[in-house]
């Protein structure tokens, strides 16, 4: 791994530059100070796979309003959860996976809580999370971060995409790569900033379709093949859409 004379790598000093520039651009994210239960964290996750944020939050709230409770929805029939969360899409096999994490943590713990987590290491939450039927590492890591506030850096398809075409990581062809390889290179503290900045810097430049090259902040650090051609046709100026956090909603 090539290193800089500070002796980090290169990428470990490349994402410090630009947790810091983002920071600057975009401002420094602040938790929030209560933070929501991991359980609730975690099938708000499992609700926001695969679709936005507007719809997986519509499909959160409609599970909440006619199931006040996780014991409800555990005991739920499974079409009525499917017509509960249906705006988020995939509904049939959501429904499937959040009653059977809801099932599956009632055989093994008694209750539906998933608070002893906290006294647990974080790569034994992890090993532990994946385990239940639809949660992956970006899930996991999500609840690690937003209700654990442990020093975890989730990563789903748009922060992979800027990962990569910053040139943070090489070679990480799927977004659970890019997770490993970043745990090594982010400093101390930032996940929670970087993570949220990623999905901002997103939304706002770094679109996946017809990205703003023209008007980034970071074009000098980035190594996207196509920036070249994108700095030419970026418009000269652009409305931002609204920023829209689903788990900072829960």
């Amino acid at each position: 791994m090539n290193r800089t004379v500070t002796g980090l790598p290169k990428e470990a000093a490349k994402t410090r530059r630009i947790v810091r520039e983002l920071e600057h651009v975009l401002g420094m994210p602040v938790p929030p100070q209560k933070k929501s239960p991991p359980l609730d964290i975690l099938i708000a996750t499992i609700l926001s796979q695969n679709t936005n944020d507007i719809n997986s939050h519509r499909a959160y709230s409609n599970l909440r309003k006619q199931y006040p409770t996780w014991e409800s929805v555990r005991l739920a029939r499974k079409s009525s959860i499917v017509s509960a969360i249906r705006t988020g899409g995939m509904a049939n096999q959501k429904a499937a996976n959040i009653q059977d994490v809801l099932e599956t943590l009632a055989e093994k713990f008694g209750s539906l809580n998933l608070r002893l987590l906290s006294k647990q290491s974080d790569e034994e939450i992890i090993d532990f999370l994946i385990s239940l039927k639809g949660v992956g590492k970006k899930t996991a890591a999500c609840v690690l971060l937003f209700s654990l506030g442990r020093d975890i850096f989730p990563v789903d398809t748009h922060v992979h995409r800027i990962c990569n075409r910053l040139g943070l990581v090489h070679n990480c062809n799927t977004p659970e790569k890019t997770f490993d390889a970043m745990k090594a290179i982010l400093p101390r503290g930032k996940a929670y900033s970087l993570h949220i900045n990623l999905i901002r810097f997103g939304r706002k430049i770094c679109r996946s379709a017809n990205p703003l090259c023209g008007i980034c902040p970071l074009y000098k650090e980035c190594e996207y093949p196509g920036r070249t051609q994108y700095r030419k046709t970026t418009p000269a100026a652009e409305d931002s859409k609204v920023d829209f956090m689903l788990l900072e909603q829960v």
